[in-house]
């Protein structure tokens, strides 16, 4: 039984499923968009005594060559100024800047109702509207291949989250548009975790909305860990708080969860086909737990 994380209790957690933290043998294709997706990065420290690894997941990341990089939210700890990402955020990861599409985090927000330096860092000083979506909204949509992508603003307590709000009524909208095949949409903080911070209710409105336009993936941080589900609502989600910052222990396995591991800094690859993915994940330098898999996009 391979350990891959700890409960609360210091418990050891194992895989649940055939294929976990296995890295399976699967040429990746290369004439599809390859996304590495990753949250809960940079922190405010270059010491060589810091225990920060953005570097070390912004070098994994660099070598993939992806076509696209969804940066999960909270980029910049501890509250996301601009001086700040300038200074440990843009180093690292901004070597892939021209290439990310962001998901705004708590962090980000920081003491502000407004995540002023995440937005001035990713769409520029002042400028209202830009990669990270409209300053006062954080959401927005775009595609790559045969794959709708749906970038979310998770921040429920600043944008609003629930039924006939601004946001859901936007993403229904931006659903019923679609031509793709395929849909994948990404935030913050995870509708379902076996991490600290546990499953976010608030999110339920914006799963269900997902779910009755056939969404097939969900990508989320916020829990520092790396986690696998089985298909919920007709949706697989993956946590990937990987990014550097810190890793946390699991607090209570959920039961659609396939394989967590709280042990490992990495990255999540997906190759974006025609109707289906390849995923990977795949760990820094020095770290040996990998996962890997492929499934098929739901039938529309």
């Amino acid at each position: 039984m391979a350990v891959i994380g700890f409960d609360g209790n210091r418990n050891q957690v194992s895989d649940k499923s055939d294929q976990a933290g296995k890295d399976l043998d699967f040429e990746i294709d290369n004439n599809y968009p390859k996304i590495v997706a990753v949250g809960d990065i940079a922190c405010n420290d270059t010491k060589a005594t810091a225990t920060c690894f953005q570097s070390e997941t912004a070098n994994l990341a660099k070598s993939l060559n992806p076509d696209a990089v969804l940066v999960l939210g909270d980029l910049q700890y501890e509250e996301g100024e601009l001086t700040n990402f300038q200074k440990y955020y843009d180093p690292t990861w901004g070597a892939l800047k021209s290439i990310t599409y962001p998901a705004v985090g708590n962090h980000e927000y920081g003491r502000t109702e407004n995540a002023p330096g995440y937005f001035d860092y990713f769409n520029g000083v002042g400028i209202l509207d830009g990669p990270a979506g409209k300053r006062g909204e954080g959401y927005y949509s775009f595609d790559q291949g045969n794959w709708h992508i749906v970038a979310i603003n998770s921040n429920c307590q600043f944008i609003n989250c629930s039924k006939g709000s601004k946001q859901l009524l936007w993403l229904q909208d931006d659903l019923a548009k679609t031509e793709k095949s395929c849909i994948l949409a990404y935030w913050h903080s995870p509708r379902f975790s076996s991490g600290l911070h546990g499953d976010d209710l608030e999110m339920e409105a914006i799963w269900q909305t997902l779910a009755q336009y056939g969404a097939d993936l969900v990508l989320s941080g916020h829990d520092h860990h790396y986690e696998r589900f089985a298909k919920q609502n007709g949706i697989r989600q993956f946590i990937a708080g990987t990014g550097g910052r810190s890793l946390y222990q699991i607090k209570e396995l959920e039961p659609n969860s396939e394989i967590v591991n709280a042990l490992t800094y990495g990255v999540l690859e997906l190759t974006l086909k025609e109707n289906s993915y390849d995923f990977r994940f795949l760990p820094v330098e020095g770290q040996t737990f990998k996962d890997s898999g492929s499934a098929n996009c739901n039938t529309k």
